[in-house]
């Protein structure tokens, strides 16, 4: 295939980029830097400027002919939260994803990428307590959500220009290269890692490596589309993750965490810690998708090289 990749020098855009061309497609990086994108992707990978992604629409020519566009731009949620950074945050994805889509209308029929596989979250649930949320549970009302909801109508709008649009809603990634684990690994290796806010909330996390194959299915799947929840089999909760992950670092995880302090370290986004969904890969698991790393321990283990 000949696909195209916003957002492809970040931890999962490489990691996919890496798949994808180890597979043999041909890929092209949407980039405000492509120096840096051909630096880090390798000389063989097509690199286009896009700078002003929320502003323009991307180069005409870095989508024409191809057969598909994943997009997984989107300024980083895991910070403390303003004004400012909740603006970014939610601009980042769905203005970025409006000019996305108004460059794939633009195209002739017969070059116009035939799919879409844009980003979402478990976000767009909300808070749900222990309700197991499949991609038909309604969205939730919180900051995060009403982001998901706007971001996921832009990239809906390609389906009026016969693009076949799954709707990624990934959970809390697992990797090796940041994320979720690098924010909690401080605490855990000093042995004060544990439980937050009773440890009770639900975490719908998944390994990187079932990330990146859920795009891949997606990709090749013509039955996908809509929304999928990229999360593994089972969601743990927050002190099920909290013990799993004292156990691979041989460190005590037992000391709670109040839900204060994390308020008082993060802010807003700490709500992101203190609640959680138990979304569940409903439409993956229907679709056939087979898990390379369903189970919590050894999914951790491999993301922390222990």
């Amino acid at each position: 295939m000949r696909i195209a990749i916003t957002g492809a020098t970040g931890t999962l855009g490489q990691a996919l980029a890496r798949e994808l061309a180890g597979r043999g497609d041909e890929l092209t990086a949407l980039s405000r830097d492509p120096a840096k994108a051909r630096r880090l992707l390798g000389a063989d990978i097509d690199a286009a400027s896009w700078p002003r992604p929320k502003d323009e629409p991307p180069p005409a020519d870095a989508l024409a002919g191809r057969d598909a566009v994943v997009h997984l731009l989107g300024e980083t949620i895991a910070q403390r939260w303003n004004d400012d950074v909740k603006r970014e945050i939610r601009d980042s994805r769905v203005l970025s994803t409006r000019m996305l889509v108004n460059a794939l209308a633009s195209l002739p029929d017969a070059e116009r990428p035939r799919v879409l596989v844009s980003q979402s979250a478990t976000g767009h649930y909300g808070s749900r307590g222990p309700e197991r949320l499949a991609e038909d549970a309604p969205a939730g009302h919180d900051f995060l959500a009403e982001v998901v909801v706007a971001w996921e109508a832009e990239a809906l709008r390609a389906e009026e220009h016969g693009v076949r649009v799954v709707l990624t809603r990934t959970g809390v990634v697992l990797s090796p290269g940041g994320g979720a684990l690098e924010k909690m690994l401080p605490f855990f290796k000093l042995g004060i890692g544990g439980p937050v806010a009773g440890g009770h909330q639900c975490v719908p996390w998944v390994h990187q490596d079932d990330v990146v194959g859920a795009f891949v299915h997606c990709l090749d799947t013509d039955a996908a589309s809509g929304p999928v929840n990229v999360v593994a089999p089972e969601p743990a909760t927050n002190a099920e993750l909290s013990k799993a992950l004292g156990r691979v670092l041989k460190r005590p995880a037992f000391a709670p965490v109040p839900g204060f302090a994390i308020k008082a370290l993060y802010g807003e986004m700490a709500t992101i810690v203190t609640t959680g969904q138990c979304a569940v890969p409903a439409r993956l698991e229907e679709q056939g998708y087979r898990f390379r790393r369903p189970e919590l321990e050894a999914a951790l283990r491999d993301a922390t090289g222990r």
